[in-house]
């Protein structure tokens, strides 16, 4: 008898035929499982343990955390083999692309192997939240690392790393008092001049969303349309591909991830292509740059809730919230935490404190709003 079948029939027959299960034979008693004994019939039939908040006090655990993710496995790995080496516990990545592992989880099911969901974007991890593929995290310890801000209303997932999305600009050309906000990037001063990456991607989608929720849709559609008004060249399918247009005189402005930036540096360090932190005046536009996150959520289905929590704490730890720091060129999401020489160098800045729910809350909003701009 399958599993499945037992579940259906085990609550009947317990009561009616003990006499009868008592005499079974060895393969019976095999096939015979309590619902307890799994996580997904204990999260299927009742309130599930994870329900309670985790002070940090649960026994280690050393089952393997499978994770589905769609970071880059060279800038994460590196982190997971520490975290392995530390704890004992095996860690098996599956990587792909963030739609394709969401339409997996729901493919999946109760059946899926995945405990963890590890991405970018907090427009990513709502949708997750959104589509039921998470469980709260329920973690004291993560509470206490990661500002209210950069962590899901409902519980359902947090942020582990930030990264600023802002200005960037040729010297050459462009001085560092020419430059003021995203919005001033759709005067017409900067006509011919801008380059931007596609609206398809979910970071500008974010970008977005967060100045509609600060503007008004009219304002920031204006905004939009402005800056497909001033496009230098077709826009490109990344941040590393506008850089470097900047950097060959294509346009003089353009806006991208700062962790991208990072990555050129680190390769040549003279590169010349600067950057510019966007609304930091004084001004009613300048509520400070853009931060976005990546981050991580247990699954709804895991079979190892307990590894995956304290996976996702350890990545809230200062030990590795430096390594994000130092191997992957993003800010650290926990205060405090020492930044590399690098970030370090970019000098400090404001950031925008809207609530980063909010990029995927308005997310259909914002790429309505780009498509009807003319923003590809």
């Amino acid at each position: 008898m399958s599993l499945t079948m037992q579940k259906t029939y085990l609550g009947a027959a317990i009561v009616a035929t003990m006499a009868l299960l008592s005499g079974c034979d060895k393969g019976a008693k095999e096939d015979t499982v309590a619902p307890e004994a799994t996580e997904t019939t204990e999260s299927a039939t009742s309130e599930p343990e994870v329900t309670e908040i985790s002070e940090g006090t649960e026994p280690a655990s050393t089952e393997k955390v499978t994770i589905y993710s769609s970071r880059n496995e060279q800038l994460i790995q590196p982190l997971l083999d520490k975290f392995t080496a530390e704890t004992g516990t095996p860690v098996e990545l599956v990587t792909d692309k963030e739609g394709p592992l969401m339409a997996r989880l729901e493919a999946e099911g109760e059946n899926t192997p995945a405990d963890m969901l590890l991405t970018v974007d907090a427009g990513n991890l709502w949708q997750a939240g959104e589509k039921g593929l998470l469980q709260p995290l329920k973690s004291s310890i993560v509470n206490e690392n990661v500002p209210e801000k950069y962590r899901d209303a409902d519980d359902l997932w947090t942020g582990l790393s930030l990264r600023a999305r802002t200005i960037f600009y040729d010297p050459s050309k462009v001085q560092p008092t020419d430059l003021s906000t995203y919005a001033d990037l759709a005067d017409p001063k900067w006509k011919g001049k801008l380059c931007l990456r596609t609206s398809k991607k979910v970071y500008n989608q974010s970008l977005v969303a967060s100045m509609i929720e600060h503007y008004g849709a009219d304002k920031t559609e204006e905004i939009v349309k402005g800056w497909v008004a001033n496009l230098a060249a077709p826009v490109f399918s990344n941040d590393t591909k506008l850089l470097e247009a900047i950097d060959a005189g294509q346009c003089e402005v353009g806006i991208a991830n700062s962790y991208y930036y990072g990555r050129i540096l680190e390769d040549n360090p003279s590169f010349p292509v600067k950057l510019f932190w966007a609304n930091q005046g004084d001004g009613a536009d300048d509520f400070g740059t853009h931060v976005n996150v990546s981050g991580a959520g247990i699954i709804k289905n895991a079979d190892n809730v307990v590894g995956a929590r304290q996976l996702i704490e350890w990545l809230s730890s200062d030990q590795a919230q430096s390594i994000y720091a130092s191997a992957d060129k993003e800010y650290p999401v926990k205060p405090g935490t020492d930044e590399s020489e690098m970030l370090k160098s970019w000098g400090p800045f404001k950031q925008d404190d809207i609530n980063v729910s909010i990029f995927g809350k308005r997310q259909a909003e914002a790429i309505q709003l780009m498509d009807r701009a003319g923003y590809e």
